[in-house]
Parts: C-alpha cells; sequence; structure tokens
C-alpha cells in the first residue's frame, strides 16, 4: 500500500499543474478497492474513557457501586487459546492495537522557502491497555484501574510543506520516537448503579472533556483526537500526556451528565525533556491548575429511539502562567520592546460540540448510519494561538449494501489565530532585518482551513484501512503560502 502511494506521489511531482479534480479518479479508485465484515477507528484501545462519557445509564440502573463493562473491539486474535475470556471473566481486559498513518504531498511547496520541500512521512503507534475489575478479584465493589502504555514512531509531512498548526498524521509528537511511553494511570469508582463516577490519579484531560470517540474516525491532527483548539494551551493535556487529575462525573438523569475536574498543570508536559516516557511523577514541574466543568445531553432519537446524539457545552478556567501573544511586562508590543511578555496567571477555553445519527441502513448492522458532527472551541484572545476553531463532519457507515462494515468520511475544519498573534507576525516580519516570527510563521497569520476525505476500508476482522485526502487552505495559516495537498492512508489493526 505504501509502494502505491509513493507511485502515485511521484507521477503527480511530474505534473504540478494539475487541478484538484484531476485528482479525484485516483483518490476515487483508491477508495473503492478492498473486501468485506465491523469495527471501525473509533474502536481503540484509547477510547475507553470517552466510551464511558458517551454512554448513557441503564433504563433501570441499581443503587449497588458497579464497574461499567469494559469495551471488547473486534480483534484479530479475537480469544487467542482462550485466553481473552479467561481474563475477562476474572475481571482483566487486555487490548492492543497497531495504528499507521502515511501521507504524501501531491503538490510542489511554496517557492522562495528553502527548508521547504515535496516529501511523504510515515507515523504509528503501537497502544496497549490494562483495565482491572477489582470487584472480582478482591472484592472492592464498584472500583476499577485504567492504565494505557503507546510505542510511537515516524514523522509527518505537513511540517515540510511550512504547516506547524496541523500534523496530516495525528499519531505523531506528543513523546516523540519512544519505545514505551504510560499515557494513563487511575482509578476509578462508579456509584448508585453508574450514576456517579470518582476517578483520579494520572488522567488525560481531552480523554474525557470535549471528547468523542468518533474524531478519530479521521487522520489529521486539527479533527482526530480532538479539536486542536481544544487543547491550544501549554498546560491541557491530550492523548498521549498525562498529569496528576481528580474529575467526578454525575448523571441526574439517564440521557445527562454532568462533570467537573481538577488538574494540576505541568510544565512540558509534551516535551521529551520531562516527558519521554510518561514516568516523570516529580511534583517540581507543577505550576498551577485547571478545572474544567461540562454538561452533555445524550438522546436516543428516532420512533424506535436507535439515532443516539451527544450534546455538549463546557470550559475551563486555567490557572498557570501563560505568556501574553501581543503585549509585554509594560504594555508594549514584545516585538517592539524585545522584552519579556506579559504572563497571566488566569486564562481560559470554552467549547459546545454536538454528534447526530440522522439515520440507519435498515439492510446494515447496528453500529451503521449517517452521523454529522459539529462545534466550536473558543479561547482566550490574550493567550491563545487559534482564537477559535469551528468544525462541520460526517460519517455514513454501512451505506454501501453489499459492504456493511465500511464507512465514508468528511471533514472540514476552519480556524482562526488571536489578533495578537496575527499583530506579532506583521511586527516582526516587517523589521529590517526581519526578525523570526512565533510559531514557525514565514508570513502573518490569519486563518486556515483543513479538508479531509477517507474511506473506510474493512479488510478483514480486526484489520481497517482508509486511503486519506487532504486540502490545507492558507497552511500554517499563512496567505503567502499556497494550497497544498496530501494522499495517504490510515490503517488499523486490533492485535486482541
Amino acid at each position: 500500500m505504501r509502494t502505491l502511494f509513493t507511485v502515485i506521489a511521484a507521477f503527480y511531482r511530474q505534473k504540478p499543474l494539475l487541478r484538484i479534480t484531476a485528482h479525484i479518479p485516483v483518490v476515487a479508485v483508491m477508495m473503492l478497492c478492498g473486501h468485506a465484515m465491523g469495527q471501525t477507528f473509533q474502536d481503540n484501545s484509547n477510547s475507553d474513557a470517552r466510551l464511558r462519557v458517551a454512554t448513557p445509564l441503564m433504563a433501570h440502573p441499581s443503587n449497588a457501586p458497579v464497574v461499567p463493562p469494559f469495551s471488547r473491539p473486534e480483534a484479530v486474535f479475537a480469544d487467542p487459546f482462550g485466553m481473552t475470556t479467561w481474563l475477562r471473566t476474572r475481571g482483566i481486559a487486555l487490548t492492543m492495537d497497531n495504528t499507521n498513518e502515511y501521507t504524501a504531498a501531491i503538490s510542489r511547496p511554496t517557492p522562495g522557502h528553502p527548508g521547504y520541500r515535496q516529501g511523504s512521512s510515515n507515523a504509528g503507534q503501537v497502544n496497549t491497555a490494562l483495565h482491572i475489575n477489582w470487584e472480582k478479584i478482591i472484592g472492592l465493589k464498584g472500583f476499577a484501574t485504567h492504565t494505557l502504555f503507546t510505542s510511537r514512531y515516524g514523522t509527518t509531512a505537513n511540517r515540510m510543506m511550512g504547516d506547524w498548526m496541523a500534523h496530516s498524521s495525528e499519531i505523531y509528537g506528543g513523546g516523540g520516537n519512544v519505545v514505551v511511553h504510560l499515557v494513563t494511570a487511575y482509578g476509578e469508582e462508579t456509584l448508585l448503579g453508574g450514576r456517579v463516577s470518582i476517578a483520579g490519579g494520572r488522567l488525560t484531560e481531552m480523554s474525557e472533556f470535549s471528547a468523542s470517540s468518533l474524531f478519530c474516525n479521521f487522520q489529521n491532527n486539527s479533527f482526530c483526537g480532538r479539536p486542536k483548539a481544544a487543547i491550544d494551551n501549554q498546560y491541557i493535556t491530550s492523548y498521549p500526556a498525562g498529569e496528576w487529575g481528580f474529575r467526578v462525573r454525575g448523571r441526574p438523569s439517564r440521557y445527562t451528565y454532568i462533570q467537573a475536574g481538577v488538574y494540576f498543570a505541568e510544565r512540558g508536559i509534551y516535551a521529551n525533556s520531562q516527558h519521554r516516557t510518561g514516568f516523570h511523577f516529580n511534583s517540581s514541574n507543577i505550576v498551577g491548575q485547571l478545572a474544567p466543568i461540562e454538561f452533555g445531553w445524550e438522546p436516543m432519537l428516532g420512533r424506535q429511539h436507535k439515532l443516539p446524539g451527544h450534546y455538549k457545552i463546557g470550559g475551563q478556567l486555567i490557572s498557570a502562567p501563560n505568556p501574553d501573544n501581543y503585549y509585554d511586562v509594560n504594555g508594549q508590543p514584545f516585538a517592539l520592546t524585545g522584552k519579556t511578555a506579559a504572563n497571566h496567571q488566569q486564562t481560559w477555553s470554552t467549547w459546545f460540540e454536538i454528534d447526530q445519527k440522522l439515520l440507519r441502513h435498515s439492510y446494515s448492522n447496528a453500529e451503521d448510519g449517517l452521523t454529522i458532527m459539529s462545534g466550536v472551541i473558543y479561547n482566550d484572545p490574550r493567550t491563545s494561538l487559534r482564537n477559535y476553531e469551528t468544525y462541520a463532519a460526517m460519517v455514513d457507515r454501512g451505506f454501501i449494501k453489499s459492504r456493511p462494515y465500511d464507512s465514508f468520511g468528511v471533514a472540514m475544519t476552519y480556524v482562526k489565530i488571536a489578533p495578537g498573534v496575527s499583530y506579532t507576525d506583521a511586527l516582526d516580519l516587517s523589521m529590517v532585518p526581519a526578525k523570526t516570527a512565533p510559531n514557525h510563521a514565514t508570513g502573518i497569520q490569519g486563518h486556515e482551513t483543513i479538508f479531509e476525505t477517507n474511506y473506510q476500508i474493512h479488510v478483514m476482522r480486526g484489520v481497517v484501512v482508509a486511503p486519506d485526502f487532504q486540502i490545507y487552505f492558507h497552511p500554517n495559516a499563512q496567505r503567502n503560502l499556497k494550497n497544498v495537498e496530501f494522499i495517504g492512508f490510515k490503517s488499523q489493526i486490533q492485535i486482541f
């Protein structure tokens, strides 16, 4: 498969003037190849926390402590020698998967930038998740632990073309190339039949807040994992970064929840120097707190109540030192004075997000149907890079009767850069000689739009491959950089 994309990319390098209409037949051919059976990318092992948020209460919950059932995704080795069943009946769930993402530029970079080049990249990871139901092991009712490790490799192609805003391969980053990286390790107590959940330990905040297991039906980092603006602040943790934290979630009714938490802001959560392995538990890096809160409504619509939706609104207060993106300590533009940027001890972010299944295909399976997604994330304009982000997406699974486990997806995101960042870029680049602008900018940053489409092919039990097409409009949010197009693929193998 990788050889196929390399050949296609090489072909386009010989024809740089072809328009996007010339690319469509090639992408369509790649998208329609494959065989048929039910896994999609949302089923990978780092989705467990998101799935627990997205699961309404049972119709008639008890009042006793209970451990919610652990997910059991379709796998290549579904039950080797009966091992999986034997472990799960004793309260132990072990899953492992490999995700791989390849992208190749099919357009040349903007001239005049010696560091830019047309190329391709590959990135991937192996996830290993261990969930333990301690009620089954030692009788500790309602208590479970969740531990997740990852191993990452590779790089991403978008930087070769001058974009540093959204990785064409979402898997890249967050710890670098590392054999073992600890993502999460925490305990969770579930009370009153699931009405109350309390968790504490090494947590990833954005695995539960502003989260959806649907996001990673796509590949670009502007959307996959979570909308990129949701982690615009340097202290907000997203997979694969974890930090000390405490979270409480309550379900006042079957289809509603409210959750809040306190997470301890750490310096350098994505830096190799401190968190390459994820085992740096020293509190010396803690410089403040993050306090998110979110309210969600999770209805089952339709006459037969089989159309799930998720509607959520939330925000958080961040009490940790964040530099201003324009002013220095004296209230003057730091690009002119050369002085240190002013620090804000309090900053914030907000979000409103929805997804709703609109229809099901009567001839397909229980997971089929057309789902739409939309949302907006708005950040404090004084300290953010991305002032706000909006997105719209759709995923249709099983729309081809003979391919009930395949799905087709389209996503578009729009990011608006904070005004202070744009003003700082303008000042830096207007000087003679021009100063180095923040965020690797070679022009004034304003806004960026990314379009992505893919077709997920269910190859066999536990194996999914998705040919993928991406367009960056104004890479790195710069008008002086021409649009960039990528083709590639995302694959996932759920090992067990």
